[in-house]
């Protein structure tokens, strides 16, 4: 979700300082800071959904049980 937010100027500059400070985003910060008030952890929130491939109705691309085919795949996408 993207939104806009109104801080004060000192507040924003030291989240901006602190959140630079340990090599993290603006955005990071101010959503450990929601978690925190919200009482949520990250175990709380939503599961990413995994990417697909291929076509789903039909058989898989790769045997996930072969092993060796399955390296091969992930070397021909550049994705090992």
């Amino acid at each position: 979700m993207r939104t806009t937010i109104n801080l004060p100027d000192a507040l924003g500059e030291a989240a901006k300082a602190k959140a630079a400070a340990e090599g993290r985003t603006f955005t990071s910060l101010v959503e450990e800071g929601l978690r925190a008030v919200l009482g949520k952890t990250d175990e709380d929130a939503a599961p990413k959904p995994l990417p697909t491939f291929g076509d789903r109705t039909t058989r898989f691309l790769v045997d996930p049980a072969d092993r060796e085919a399955f390296a091969a795949a992930l070397d021909a996408d550049g994705l090992r």
